[in-house]
């Protein structure tokens, strides 16, 4: 994220951020609402188990590679292990969070976007999670996966009948994935820097992690890029903003440009489907 990576600083300058205070509420409101939501789902464990079988049987009737591949290259070593816990402990909203600050900072049209893309991938997940509770892969014995972050820390969850303050039946999809991928995808597309692909190690960290920890199927993740793929289709990248005259409101409006400038709008458009 440095100069070179950015465009030109007059596309910036032109651009109108949204008010701050309206964000903050904005983005903690979504927030709590998927919170909540996320409760409302706990306590189906029967069924959570029950959709955990199915899962895991038609990942084996498709052939998919298994979990435990990938837990035992993890398991090589306890420091790699550790380090996979503390990335899936630590990384996942704080990179999510430092994504949208610079892009509100730096790369408001592709903020406004952003925040939009994750708002209906967050949404269409917590449906999913009320309506298929699913038990991840530490917690189902025929997957002879073992819970890597309760063996060697950190942990994020406790025991799933004193647990209150998360939904551990809500494996699927993986918003750890889902939001890794649309990290690297926005930063892909707001940036220059033929270093950019780069970016792709993210989720593809996360996906190793989310698997060799036993807390997600490869169907979670399937199912979050999917779902991202539709969001993507979906929400358009913007055109600039601009600021309404004499109102001191901003809109997203098409703003005076140059032909170079409207061609490179166009294929950013055109990524962004």
């Amino acid at each position: 994220m440095n100069a070179r990576t950015e465009p030109a600083r007059a596309e910036t300058d032109a651009i109108a951020r949204p008010p701050l205070v309206r964000e903050l509420l904005l983005v903690a409101g979504l927030f709590l609402v998927y919170t909540f939501g996320r409760q409302l789902a706990t306590g189906h464990t029967g069924e959570a188990f029950h959709n955990a079988d199915r899962v895991w049987d038609l990942e084996r009737a498709v052939h998919l590679p298994g979990e435990g591949s990938v837990q035992n290259l993890l398991l090589h070593g306890d420091t790699l292990i550790h380090l996979a816990n503390t990335y899936y402990a630590t990384v996942h909203f704080p990179a999510t969070a430092a994504f949208l600050i610079w892009l509100y900072l730096r790369r408001p049209t592709h903020y406004v976007w952003a925040r939009r893309v994750l708002a209906v991938v967050t949404a269409a997940a917590l449906v999913v999670h009320l309506t298929f509770p699913l038990a991840p892969p530490r917690m189902l014995a025929a997957t002879g996966l073992i819970d890597t972050g309760q063996v060697y820390g950190p942990s994020v969850y406790g025991s799933p009948e004193t647990d209150h303050l998360s939904n551990q039946f809500a494996a699927m999809p993986s918003l750890h994935f889902g939001w890794a991928l649309m990290v690297a995808i926005g930063l892909i597309l707001a940036t220059r820097s033929r270093w950019r692909w780069l970016w792709l190690l993210h989720p593809l960290v996360t996906l190793l992690v989310i698997v060799g920890t036993a807390n997600n199927y490869w169907l979670d993740a399937i199912v979050a890029t999917a779902m991202l793929g539709i969001a993507l289709a979906v929400v358009h990248l913007p055109q600039r903003t601009a600021t309404t005259a004499g109102r001191g409101a901003d809109r997203l409006v098409p703003a005076p440009r140059s032909e170079e400038a409207a061609d490179e709008d166009a294929v950013l458009v055109g990524a962004g489907r």
